[in-house]
């Protein structure tokens, strides 16, 4: 047996692998529907293949989860924290295996695909911690022998549905937190990254199983998007967390608000990273060659647009292009790799499209913009002396394509940042404090992420993530994201003996 087939193994992976569970048992559709392929990227050969869900597998899975939030909700949360710490458990002992298959099936470097992991293993320790701290407050009341609090209450089953590059971290984000709010979760992952679902279910089912529970965590696998759209209709999920294009996200935002429901969305990005005429290089051109080239730019927070002071374009781009040089693309899962594949043919036309697009605005590619002849989705970083307004630079192209652009003033270049339709990760770096201090403010960057000396990629999940216009303004993992997966009551008791109106109105 192969490394590859003993891995598949260890985390339940088979031929041909039922799509979907809720805890106890595994099914799928026999009736002939076509089964869907787990393609490795590196080299566009099949994996493993699933046999996806259909309409009776989404009532089914959503009936049990509904029966099982009306329990659920009423188990006391640190009870609920101890199901996620069982789940967090298990995935410190697969890391490795775990980190593996996502660098098997999207691309990611071995380093990625465990950093990956172990975002979900800190993640299930913030919510754990969390299921102890799902605070409430407390009002002062106007009204003599009156008391104000105000609390927050389990929601309802809710809706993930999670893109392919991020294919078990951004659930993780979700479901932990939504778990010890006392909510139940219905994953619907990308048909491009089923395996790494699976994997995941496999865990959940064991801890959900030795702890007497199910239909907590469930699954529910298509590539039908119309079964996507009968989830997202759905009223009896009063969330929909959602991960992926902005088109998209407004088809959901359009579909769950006329049901008045919530949702939670994460949407492109087109960072930026600013170099004022102070910065670092040393520093700053290690976070501009990771945010830009790493999962081969198909991250929302990826480096696309690098803003250089007029006075060090040259130095800039020089060291750009030699590091670029340098950068070992390849089978993600050998060592000295940096750069894995594109996830499938789309996306390399989609990078072949801009390309051409760069090339009739009239961008000066100082670095790669080829399609790499090898088995597999292999392109080259690309590096290009572009304009702001140019509409593929206004656009967010999942690849390693970076456009560089100069500013004269700190003014300029936060203006320059802000004026694209994404608003989700930033980052200046400057050893200057007055510049900091203008870039974090209410007039510097307008998105959910403003970071000093830090690059755009690689957000901790101590805070909340998220941007705001067309990144969609969701936020997720920590800080308060927990509330999102709740609702709020507020409460007034009355403990004495007369009955005083609010405001000082009498009545009768």
């Amino acid at each position: 047996m192969s490394t590859t087939q003993a891995i598949l193994k260890q985390l339940g992976i088979h031929a041909v692998n039922p799509g979907g569970s809720t805890g106890s048992e595994w099914w799928s559709s026999q009736s002939g529907t076509p089964l869907l392929t787990s393609i490795n990227p590196s080299t566009g050969k099949i994996i493993s293949e699933i046999n996806p869900c259909i309409s009776y597998d989404y009532i089914h899975i959503t009936n049990e989860s509904v029966d099982t939030f009306n329990s659920w909700r009423t188990v006391p949360a640190p009870k609920r924290g101890e199901l996620v710490r069982l789940i967090g458990q298990a995935l410190r002992e697969k890391k490795d295996d775990l980190g593996t298959l996502v660098s098997m099936e999207v691309g990611k470097i071995k380093a990625e695909g465990d950093g990956e992991v172990q975002e979900m293993i800190d993640m299930a320790d913030f919510a754990v911690g969390q299921s102890r701290m799902l605070y409430g407050t407390t009002m002062q009341s106007e009204r003599p022998a009156h008391r104000m609090s105000e609390q927050w209450h389990p929601l309802g089953p809710v809706g993930v549905i999670t893109a392919f590059n991020f294919p078990v971290a951004v659930w993780a984000w979700n479901a932990f937190l939504a778990a010890i709010a006392g909510d139940t979760v219905i994953w619907k992952p990308s048909p491009k990254a089923p395996l790494c679902a699976i994997a995941i279910q496999h865990i959940c089912n064991r801890a959900m199983q030795q702890l007497g529970y199910r239909g907590v965590f469930s699954l529910f696998i298509t590539d039908q998007s119309s079964l996507a759209e009968t989830m997202v209709q759905d009223p009896r999920l009063p969330l929909i967390s959602f991960t992926g294009s902005v088109a998209v996200g407004r088809r959901i935002a359009s579909t769950v608000g006329s049901r008045l429901g919530r949702t939670l969305l994460e949407l492109s990005g087109n960072n930026a990273i600013i170099l004022d005429e102070t910065a670092d290089l040393e520093l700053a051109l290690r976070a501009i060659l990771f945010g830009a080239v790493g999962t081969a730019g198909q991250r929302c927070t990826t480096t696309r647009r690098l803003l250089v002071h007029e006075s060090r374009y040259e130095e800039v781009t020089a060291r750009l292009v030699n590091a670029y040089r340098h950068i070992r693309i390849g089978d993600p899962l050998e060592p000295g790799v940096l750069m894995g594949p594109l996830i499938d043919q789309n996306a390399v036309a989609a990078y072949r499209a801009a390309i051409e697009d760069i090339k009739q605005e009239g961008g000066e590619i100082l670095y790669g913009g080829q399609v790499l002849n090898r088995p597999g989705h292999f392109v080259e970083p690309t590096i290009v002396r572009a304009n702001n307004h140019w509409p593929v630079v206004q656009r967010e192209t999942f690849a390693p394509i970076l456009y560089v652009m100069t500013f004269r003033t700190i003014d300029e270049a936060i203006r320059l940042q802000n004026d694209v339709p994404q608003g989700l990760s930033s980052a200046l770096f400057t050893t200057r404090l007055r510049n900091s201090e203008q870039f974090l403010s209410a007039a510097g960057s307008d998105c959910g992420i403003a970071n000093i000396n830090i690059g755009t990629s690689g957000a901790e999940i101590g805070g909340a993530f998220g941007g705001e216009k067309d990144t969609g303004g969701g936020r997720e993992a920590g800080s308060d994201a927990w509330k999102a997966y709740m609702r709020r009551q507020t409460n007034t008791v009355n403990w004495g003996t007369d009955l005083p109106l609010a405001q000082g109105i009498t009545f009768g």
